[in-house]
């Protein structure tokens, strides 16, 4: 992968605060939009898929494809970007911990099992009901927050 951004690194209008995490589609990072004052997460996508035009075309198709959509079970997609030869995208930032996080604590209760199902199924079905797949379903891509496991386990 790439190096690492250090905190207080400006991209874009962004500014790097700290990673979040990192798989085959790029670097993830908590960072301020400081024209919006808000937080975002910033992916950062690799030189490599930066660089083969066919895969870009892909992704911003699909990432423009994805931004149309308006959904609690969704992040929302703000920015498709480039900065200093950087690409990134910029989403809505959700403050929680991915299943497999959850799941390394322990067996879920069987209601907490069927709501998080209900709620990874009405996001997909909004998404196929626009024509988009998903195709990185994984338990990394799926975030669960404090108030969806309150008083659940």
């Amino acid at each position: 992968m790439s190096r690492q951004i250090l905190p207080g690194t400006i991209i874009g209008r962004y500014e790097i605060r700290s990673q979040l995490g990192a798989g085959g589609m790029g670097e993830v990072y908590l960072a301020r939009d400081t024209e919006l004052d808000r937080m975002v997460a910033l992916k950062i996508l690799p030189a490599a898929v930066a660089a083969d035009q066919q895969r870009m075309r892909r992704f911003v198709q699909e990432a423009k494809s994805a931004s149309s959509l308006n959904h609690h079970n969704i992040i929302t997609i703000y920015e498709i970007g480039e900065a200093d030869s950087t690409r990134f995208i910029a989403t809505e930032f959700v403050e929680g911990t991915t299943l497999r996080q959850n799941l390394k604590r322990g067996r879920l209760a069987l209601p907490e099992v069927f709501e998080i199902a209900i709620q990874i199924a009405s996001g997909l079905a909004a998404a196929h009901d626009a024509g988009i797949v998903h195709r990185d379903i994984k338990t990394e891509n799926i975030l669960i927050t404090e108030e969806e496991t309150e008083g659940k386990r």
